[in-house]
């Protein structure tokens, strides 16, 4: 199906530009330690927070999904919800079930690489500026789930279960977001390859910064707490989201023209 063939809607992603990547790699940061904050600060457990938040996620989505247009107020929660609860099901699968990471790792990057061949199978086209159909939405915010739940997953076997550590873990996934813009910027590389690549790597690497700040020096952090981590960085973007806002409606509004 292309989008031909089904109703045509106004493209809702934002255009990729430094703010995207800023508050991209604010969010996953959040997923990490808003994860913690809830599961542990707030007492509500890990399967306590996981109802909680993927009833709040179906919430969210069903707003995305009815917006006719690009909000930056409904697209970026519905994006650090998607994060949360990417991070919600690694966390379940390994410290619930005890998965390996290096199978849930290899896991996620199965499903991802499925979702995006059934995706380009249907559609031809994985690009993120012809999100003009329901389906290619659909398949979009589910390739997002799936690269924040292998991001998580990719991160913890760097820091934790190789035993490398956040700091060097958010060295080695930055290192490898700058080899994908060199990629890009250098080697003239496919722009939709590239996006995806990047965006599965600022996952764990947002991860690894969030982890970072909030762990205790015992455990190679700096020890400011998830709940003080998480409230600074919601705080930037909701100032970050509002003034996209504000620039996305005065671009929107009509110009008068002076006789």
């Amino acid at each position: 199906m292309t989008a031909a063939d089904g109703k045509t809607l106004l493209n809702k992603v934002p255009e990729i530009t430094l703010w995207f990547w800023i508050i991209k790699i604010m969010a996953t940061t959040i997923g990490e330690t808003g994860a913690d904050f809830l599961a542990f600060r707030m007492g509500l457990g890990l399967g306590g927070t996981s109802l909680v938040m993927g009833a709040v996620l179906l919430a969210m989505l069903a707003v995305q999904l009815r917006a006719r247009r690009y909000v930056p107020a409904i697209y970026w929660p519905t994006v650090v919800l998607l994060s949360i609860v990417g991070t919600l099901i690694t966390d379940n699968l390994t410290d619930a079930m005890g998965v390996s990471l290096f199978v849930s790792t290899g896991t996620f990057m199965a499903l991802l690489a499925a979702t995006f061949g059934v995706w380009f199978a249907r559609e031809r086209t994985l690009s993120i500026h012809t999100i003009v159909t329901r389906p290619r939405e659909l398949f979009y915010w589910a390739a997002i789930l799936l690269t924040f739940a292998l991001g998580t997953a990719a991160g913890d076997l760097v820091a934790e279960r190789l035993h490398w550590g956040y700091a060097l873990s958010a060295v080695i996934f930055g290192g490898g977001i700058a080899a994908v813009a060199a990629a890009y910027w250098l080697l003239r590389a496919n722009v939709v390859l590239v996006f995806w690549v990047a965006y599965v790597l600022t996952r764990p690497f947002g991860a690894s910064i969030g982890d970072w700040l909030s762990q205790p020096a015992t455990a190679g952090g700096l020890g400011l707490g998830p709940t003080t981590v998480s409230f600074v960085f919601a705080v930037v973007i909701a100032a970050l989201v509002v003034f996209l806002s504000i620039r996305a409606r005065r671009d929107a509004a009509p110009t008068s023209e002076t006789p």
